[in-house]
């Protein structure tokens, strides 16, 4: 039997980013999706979570929950048997970039969760076409659902995120990053960059998405990570090759 699967969300979102992966995956593996609501820094985030998770898994992340997906690996590699980094960042916030994320936080504060919402994902950070506007409205459901404390403690967490490369280049498992090749908040470039920090990385641009490639491709995004959780546990690294 495989190890069980940890899907954790990303920033704004609840289980039902993963909907259709957790009816596709789930019959072939015990699906778990982990909420990452609790804690005020990424740190604190993982702990919580480490507490009533598997003692071992794979481990996917999207966005948010993939900064949280590293800090996990970074915590209990011994724990985590694969990696799956979508549409996240290994960086950690310069002073000024943190600073950008108060007036999103001022409009949370004010109870306009909706508007909130639109103004940090904007629409050129998904796939043109018809899709863009369900997705979006997918996404404002979700927020609303969390809701805006829990996104603030979210927001705080982004701000005083650690950096991750060392993290990465440490990685022993087998590790797909992921990311949807219209993402204008997570590029394809830094995806590329990220697989290349991991020993050894399978690196997938689903085409017909940006940063939510889980809802805007879930067919595509759950092939991808179908041929992840195949992947041999023993991988010869580059430097052997």
């Amino acid at each position: 039997m495989r190890d069980p699967l940890v899907f954790l969300p990303g920033m704004m979102c609840d289980l039902r980013l993963f909907s259709q992966q957790l009816i596709d995956l789930g019959r072939e593996v015990p699906v778990t999706i982990a909420p990452i609501t609790q804690g005020v820094r990424i740190e604190e985030i993982a702990s919580n979570l480490l507490d009533g998770l598997p003692r071992r898994f794979a481990l996917a992340g999207l966005s948010l929950g993939g900064i949280v997906a590293m800090e996990i690996l970074r915590r209990a590699p011994d724990r985590v048997t694969r990696i799956a980094l979508m549409d996240t960042n290994p960086l950690a916030e310069t002073p000024q970039s943190a600073t950008e994320y108060e007036p999103f936080i001022i409009k949370l504060r004010s109870g306009c969760v909706a508007d909130a919402v639109q103004s940090f994902l904007r629409p050129e950070y998904l796939a043109p076409g018809p899709g863009r506007a369900e997705v979006m409205g997918q996404l404002i459901q979700m927020a609303e659902n969390i809701g805006a404390d829990a996104i603030i403690r979210q927001t705080r967490a982004m701000q005083r995120r650690r950096d991750y490369q060392s993290t990465l280049r440490r990685c022993k498992v087998p590790a797909l990053v992921l990311c949807g090749q219209h993402d204008g908040l997570t590029p394809v470039k830094r995806h590329s960059f990220m697989a290349e920090l991991i020993p050894v990385a399978e690196l997938a641009v689903i085409e017909d998405a940006g940063h939510l490639p889980t809802l805007e491709a879930p067919e595509a995004t759950t092939e991808a990570l179908r041929a992840w959780l195949k992947l041999p546990y023993v991988l010869q690294t580059r430097a052997d090759a």
